[in-house]
């Protein structure tokens, strides 16, 4: 493109002209003409629509295709020269290029080329500059000849340049004097006259004239005039005003034209029938149909202005557009049914009937609107009902008579234009602009209440329902393409296409919309294709696949909804029992039939994975929430999802090697790609079980786990580089799969572990490789910075003690005695070497931001301990507590009297609140954890600091003594029912009564000795009853020998400290309790061991005999005051209740009693059954708490099984505890899950809050729970008891069955 044509030069100059143009106001307004060409220079700087200019885009584009393939190859030499270390850096390869392309022949020719073309079109510019001048002299010589006439000209720059005609000003005398000029019985040359002088005058002055009204009239007369020239200077006129008139004018000129078209269509010359078609060639035709199309466009345009102007003018544009719309030939008119009728040519023009859009979409019109149809216009409503029901008829005629239906939506795409509509094509358009019209009007409150509707020819009225019912029905009924048939270019006009835009807007509104669309009715309508190939019955479908899909594509936009997914749940009313099942059971059944391939008429269809993939996707609406999941556990579909991808799996194994034959090599990629889209559909259906508790248990079940882990992860790769990270779905996932052993280990595997590390290491040591340094890094203010903490949360979801334990367990730090600036972190053990055990002046110097990092660690420190499991393993494998210690004692100053004083500084402040935190146990009334900041009012930090134990008294609260008891009545009924060696029927639900009783009047009572003997007595008496007993359990006889310290686990050993030093602070033990608790823990480790099976397993936590230390057992100990016999005797009784299957964690650790399955998986039934029903009560009885977890990507499961874990230690204070122990035995397992559910709606407002700080893992981890007492709350949880004890008591019985 060296050579510029003639007409390359002709259309340089136009789009330099343009460019002129509107840089016209910059330039005249620069005070010299060095200023203008200044202004020009730095256009690109100045004016933001620089690169959408025409000459702009042609200069890049001539560039492009001139230079563009010198700079391309330059490039490829440049990037070869790179791989040898020859150019480095992105500047420098910059540079090279530019001075490459400007020393090309090619560029020295284009820019010969441009300099010769420009001036060519500039010396043409000024040429026609020069004789633009000439003609404005004349047209000015014009002007004053007009003058003598009685004419003033304003030849101004501000006229219409559309019409490109001068403007004329004429007073009231000549307007009225016109307006006779008008009178249709003034002959013809008069009128034409007075027309052409009309159409030179300013419309304000004409529509603010006395005679306007008259003139209107004349006007309006004169449209239908038989001269077509006449009548298209009017419109030209009303189109002029329409274009340069305020609203409040031009309403005038749309209610005359409106006005006109209606005499018109009631008039005797109108022979236009619906049946003889309509030739719009015709010139009578044509007239009319651009009358209505300036009718409607002003239709689409008034809206912009109208809200300006008073009500009453919008009012009556409203009104006779309406009336227009609503005209009819009277019953008794030979042509009535015949009718071709305004709204036939206005669906002509506005298929989609966007003016009926604009005006319903802001309230000032819309309510205006429906007002006016409610009250006049209803006929409106009926007949694009009725139009609905007609077409409907007529396709269901026709699908009856095993024909197929005409389809008028793709007539229209042949090459060869058509200017003629047959009578069937007018009324199928009819029947579009109808169905958009309703689809609209059904959207608003205001609208539903037009409904229902009765028409002439049915005896019933018409509700929204039935009109849903009927869009639905037209979705199956009508005409539809298989998706890929349509020509990418048009727009589908077919019913299918159109009804699943409207349902489809339905489903994204909330409100009274979307509630008119969740009714069983509508849900059957959508369910019958489905019902009835379950069913076998004939389908009369004329494309099964699409209608399937789209089916599907509503469906699954109802299960979005919490409204939708309870419906297609448990039906219209809500959990009543039904004849026929629910949505939710008939979209299973029929999934599991497709994924099975036991649908007949589907077999062999190429949208058959499609169509698959998108019920499953409905089914995963549903199971990726606890009630959905409850309710399709039975149908296996986990079962059926994994066997189709096994299948899948291997058939993509065995695509042969591609062979040099071209046709060959496509047909394999081709089925190869959908063997891989099918496949990862498959993998991505599995994965979203692990959106709950129950759901990852399933999928443990699949064997599918590290496929599904490896699938995510690169899932993640993908959007990590597209800046799409923020997906909620995806932490909750990762969350759930930090809680099990299995899931966590395939995480390490996948290498989302290293992927997490590598990135938290380039944020907080390194910043990101491809970022250019333009000006330096801030430093950060916060412990922690923005830039770090999605990586730090992400860390705190991870590293739960499942998953601590696996990836930590006997696994000794690097400690290495260098380490080098480019040696990244890929583990956690990394981790904690790198940033939290700093015990080597290496460690120290290898960091960039050492106090940053160390902060970053250290704060990751005081969140993983706050997990007591994970305490006890870090501190017996790491000696965390000592390298802490140690770091303090050299933080001090030096003096020459020898020991210095502590120095404050932002690292000393963290350890010294670690520490505190490590090695003290205390609810939040008994342990006092440092703050990490200055007292506000002296500025020093008020909190002692030490460097080696035991921990500063100041740091735990005084016990407040005992008041002494006093007599209590209900107290003592309860102990002396406890104490009664009857037991009549019945007497175990006495006692559960009159516990609640005394625990809502005198809560405090309940502790101590009473406590002890309280549930010694009640759990002596449940386990001689069969029917109270759960777990058949053998014999056992206790240990003669005394069990020393040194028998137990270094990790029990540790456990066991910290208990006795409890015990201690609480008054509860004496000086030689540590022996009297390792007799317990042995004791029970020996009786449990009878119970527990051999597994082989990788999994580190089931070559342990417990994983974890045993803090029921240890509770129990203090409970009964350190009596080791007493207490031993009562976890053998209590072993046998269902109960110590979720207060007890180790009792079921390996167990027998579990299927061997569930031990395989490490899962803990409180993981998959009481943490999963957290989750779902959660979401019924706290749905913003529920919102609140979802938003920070945390799950209430995770914190739920921490605090059970290790019995509320740290979190609550010992006697709540014992309440918590307490309540769970007297009023049954179930407690536990209402004490966890009533703990967050305590927790409700900080939940909010911290949700909204973003650190809401981090606040229910670290926090203790201030002010909650368990029996605050027992109303509400025994009123929990009513609602959901059936269902809770029947799962957590079936845990010994549990193998789905």
């Amino acid at each position: 493109m060296s050579h510029f044509t003639s007409e390359d030069e002709a259309l340089l100059q136009s789009m330099l002209r343009q460019l002129l143009q509107s840089v016209k106001e910059k330039i005249t307004g620069a005070p010299s003409a060095e200023c203008a060409e200044e202004i020009l220079l730095h256009l690109e700087e100045t004016d933001e629509n620089f690169h959408n200019y025409e000459f702009v885009k042609y200069l890049r584009q001539y560039i492009k295709n001139t230079v563009g393939p010198v700079i391309e190859e330059e490039t490829e030499k440049c990037t070869s020269a790179q791989s040898q270390g020859e150019i480095s850096g992105y500047e420098t390869l910059v540079q090279h290029l530019t001075k490459k392309a400007c020393e090309s022949k090619e560029y020295r020719e284009m820019m010969h080329a441009l300099k010769n073309v420009m001036m060519v079109v500039v010396e043409s510019l000024i040429n026609k500059f020069e004789e633009d001048r000439m003609h404005d002299k004349e047209l000015a010589s014009k002007a004053k000849k007009e003058r003598q006439s009685g004419y003033y000209t304003d030849n101004c720059s501000d006229s219409d340049s559309s019409f490109n005609q001068s403007y004329a000003f004429m007073s009231q005398e000549q307007l009225q004097l016109l307006t006779e000029k008008l009178d249709p019985s003034q002959p013809k040359e008069v009128r034409q006259e007075a027309l052409q002088t009309l159409c030179l005058a300013p419309a304000s002055d004409i529509l603010n004239s006395e005679s306007w009204p008259s003139l209107s009239k004349h006007l309006t007369i004169s449209l239908a005039d038989p001269d077509a020239t006449f009548s298209e200077k009017i419109l030209r006129f009303y189109a002029k005003t329409f274009s340069s008139s305020p609203f409040n004018m031009t309403k005038e000129v749309y209610t005359s034209l409106a006005r006109h078209l209606e005499l018109y269509f009631l008039s005797e010359e109108n022979s236009l029938h619906i049946s003889a078609g309509l030739d719009v060639s015709n010139s009578d035709v044509n007239r009319l149909l651009k009358k209505v199309r300036l009718l409607n466009e002003y239709q689409k345009e008034a809206p912009s202005s109208w809200i300006r102007h008073p009500e009453k003018y919008m009012e009556e544009v409203v009104e006779s557009t309406l009336s227009l719309l609503s005209l009819k030939h009277k019953p008794n008119h030979p042509a009535s049914p015949d009718f071709l009728s305004p709204i036939h040519f206005l669906a002509l023009l506005d298929i989609k009937a966007v003016w009926f859009k604009k005006w319903t979409h802001a309230y000032y019109s819309r309510r205006v609107v429906f007002r006016l149809l409610e009250r006049k216009y209803k006929s409106l409503i009926n007949a694009a009902v009725q139009q609905c029901l007609d077409y409907f008829e007529f396709c269901k005629a026709a699908v009856n008579k095993n024909s197929k239906v005409s389809d008028f939506s793709q007539q229209h795409y042949s090459d060869t234009q058509d200017f003629s509509y047959t009578g069937s094509e007018l009324q199928y358009i009819y029947f579009v602009h109808s169905l958009c019209l309703l689809g609209r009007l059904l959207i608003y409150k205001e609208g539903q209440n037009l409904f229902p509707v009765q028409l002439k020819n049915k005896k019933a009225t018409v509700s929204i329902t039935d009109v849903l019912v009927l869009f639905v029905q037209l979705i199956y009924s009508s005409p539809s393409h298989p998706r890929t048939a349509l020509p990418a270019h048009t727009e589908n006009y077919s019913p299918e296409s159109l009804v699943m835009e409207i349902l489809q807007v339905f489903c994204d509104q909330t409100g009274c919309a979307a509630e008119c669309l969740y009714t069983d009715t509508v849900i059957d309508a959508l369910l019958h294709p489905v019902q009835s190939l379950l069913n076998g019955t004939e389908v009369y479908i004329n494309c099964l696949e699409t209608t399937l899909l789209d089916v599907a594509d509503i469906l699954a936009r109802i299960a979005g909804s919490e409204n939708g997914l309870s419906l297609l749940l448990y039906g219209e009313n809500e959990k009543n029992a039904k004849d026929s099942p629910t949505a939710a059971h008939v979209l299973v059944q029929f999934t599991k039939k497709l994924l099975h391939d036991d649908i007949s008429l589907l077999s062999g269809s190429e949208f058959m994975p499609v169509v698959k993939g998108a019920f499953i996707f409905v089914c995963r609406q549903m199971y990726r929430t606890c009630e959905g999941l409850q309710m399709l556990i039975p149908y296996g579909l986990h079962e059926s999802i994994a066997e189709a991808w096994r299948k899948t799996s291997l058939l993509s194994e065995r695509v042969p090697t591609p062979v040099t034959d071209a046709d060959s090599t496509s047909s394999i990629s081709q089925e190869s790609k959908t063997s891989l889209l099918w496949e990862e559909t498959l993998l991505d259906a599995l994965l979203n079980f692990s959106t709950t508790p129950k759901g990852l248990f399933l999928l443990h079940s699949t064997d599918a786990m590290n496929d599904c882990v490896n699938f995510m992860f690169n899932s993640l790769s993908k959007k990590i580089q597209t800046n799409e990270y923020e997906d909620f779905g995806n932490r909750i996932i990762v969350t759930q799969m930090a809680t099990t052993p299995m899931a966590a280990v395939a995480l390490q595997n996948s290498g989302f572990v290293k992927a997490l590390v590598t990135e938290l290491w380039a944020l907080l040591e390194c910043g990101k490789d491809d970022l250019r340094i333009t000006q330096p890094k801030s430093t950060p203010v916060d412990p922690i910075d923005q830039s770090c903490q999605k990586s730090f949360l992400f860390l705190v979801n991870l590293l739960t003690y499942p998953a601590v334990f696996e990836l930590l367990s006997k696994r000794d730090i690097p400690d290495k005695p260098m380490y080098s600036f480019r040696e990244v972190p890929t583990d956690v053990i990394d981790i904690i070497d790198r940033l939290i055990i700093l015990n080597s002046e290496a460690k120290i110097h290898s960091l960039f931001n050492y106090e940053q990092s160390h902060i970053f660690g250290l704060r990751l420190l005081n969140v993983l301990c706050c997990e007591l499991n994970t305490l006890l393993l870090l501190e017996t494998q790491y000696k965390v507590s000592q390298v802490l210690l140690t770091a303090q004692e050299e933080n001090v100053t030096e003096t020459l009297e020898g020991q210095g004083v502590f120095i404050i500084d932002g690292l000393s402040v963290e350890r010294n609140h670690v520490l505190v935190r490590i090695n003290l146990i205390g609810g939040p009334q008994e342990r006092i954890l440092p703050l990490r900041e200055l007292d506000k009012d002296s500025g020093l930090y008020p909190w002692p600091m030490f460097s080696s134990l035991p921990v500063p008294k100041c740091y735990l609260a005084e016990i407040p003594r005992k008041a002494e008891s006093r007599q209590d009545k209900d107290l003592d009924k309860l102990l002396k029912l406890l104490r009664s060696p009857d037991k009549p029927t019945g007497w175990a639900e006495v006692c559960r009564k009159q516990f609640c009783k005394v625990m809502k009047t005198r809560p405090d009572s309940i502790s101590g000795p009473i406590l002890a003997e309280l549930i010694e007595k009640f759990v002596s008496h449940l386990s001689e009853s069969k029917t109270d007993c759960y777990f058949s359990t053998g014999s056992y006889k206790a240990m003669d020998a005394d069990v020393k310290k040194e028998n137990l686990s270094s990790v029990q050993q540790l456990g066991v400290e910290m208990t006795v030093r409890y015990g201690k602070y609480l008054n509860l033990l004496k000086e030689d309790a540590e022996n009297g608790l390792c007799f317990v823990l042995k004791n029970c480790e020996e009786f449990l061991k009878q119970q527990q099976r051999t597994v082989v397993s990788s999994l580190c936590c089931l070559q342990e005999h417990c994983a974890g230390y045993d803090w029921f057992a240890s509770s129990v100990f203090l409970i009964m005051s350190g009596d080791r016999e007493r207490t031993l005797m009562f976890l053998q009784q209590f072993s046998h209740l269902l109960a110590s299957a979720f207060l007890w964690l180790p009792r079921l650790h390996l167990s027998m009693h579990l299927p061997v399955t569930t031990v395989e998986y490490g899962i803990h039934p409180v993981y998959f059954c009481s943490a999963h029903h957290v989750e779902m009560l959660l979401k019924a009885e706290l749905p913003l708490v529920c919102s609140a977890f979802h938003m920070s990507g945390f799950t209430p499961s995770q914190i739920c099984l921490q605090w059970i874990t290790q019995c509320f230690w740290n979190y609550m204070d010992w006697s709540e505890i014992c309440h918590y122990i307490a309540i769970c035995i007297f009023l049954g397992p179930d407690y536990q899950i209402y004490i966890c559910i009533s703990l967050f709606r305590h927790l409700q407002q900080d939940i909010l809050k911290h949700t909204e700080a973003r650190d809401l893992q981090v606040f229910l981890k670290e926090e203790a729970l201030h002010g909650f007492r368990v029996s605050d709350y027992l109303d509400y949880m025994e009123s929990l008891e009513e609602l959901y004890r059936p269902m809770l008591l029947k799962d957590m019985k079936n845990i010994r069955t549990q193998n789905t």
